[in-house]
C-alpha cells in the first residue's frame, strides 16, 4: 500500500530556513514523480515543485525558485523540500504527492497519492 508521510514542519522566523521531509513506502520512489504543494487558509492548493529521478528533471514555481530546493540523501525512500529565506506568505500546510510523471505538474489532479501534510508557520 502506498504511503507518503510529511514531517519537519514548524514555526520559523521570517528569513529563516526549514526542511520538510517526504517519506514514502509501498513503491519505488525513483519510478514516480514527486510533487510538492502547499495550501494556505482560504486559498487553493498551490503547486511548488515536481521532480522525477528517472527523467532527471526538476521543476519549480517561479515564486519559490531560488529559495526552495528539492534534496535527497542516502535514504532512497525520502525526498526533502529545503526552504530558505521564508516569508509570511509561505505559511501553509505543505504536502508531497506521487504521480506518474511531472507533465502538467501544477495540476494536483495528476497525482495519485498524497501525504497528510505538515504545517509551516512563518511568524516573528
Amino acid at each position: 500500500q502506498v504511503h507518503l508521510v510529511e514531517s519537519g514542519g514548524g514555526l520559523v522566523q521570517p528569513g529563516g530556513s526549514l526542511r520538510v521531509s517526504c517519506a514514502v513506502s509501498g513503491f519505488t520512489l525513483s519510478d514516480f514523480a514527486i510533487g510538492w504543494f502547499r495550501q494556505a487558509p482560504g486559498k487553493e492548493r498551490e503547486g511548488l515543485s515536481c521532480t522525477m529521478l528517472r527523467s532527471g528533471f526538476t521543476y519549480y514555481k517561479d515564486s519559490v525558485k531560488g529559495r526552495f530546493t528539492i534534496a535527497s540523501d542516502s535514504d532512497p525512500n525520502t525526498r526533502y523540500l529545503q526552504m530558505n529565506n521564508l516569508n509570511f506568505g509561505d505559511t501553509a500546510v505543505y504536502y508531497c504527492a506521487a504521480g506518474p510523471q511531472c507533465s502538467s505538474w501544477l495540476n494536483s489532479n495528476v497525482y495519485d497519492h498524497w501525504g497528510q501534510g505538515t504545517q509551516v508557520t512563518v511568524s516573528s
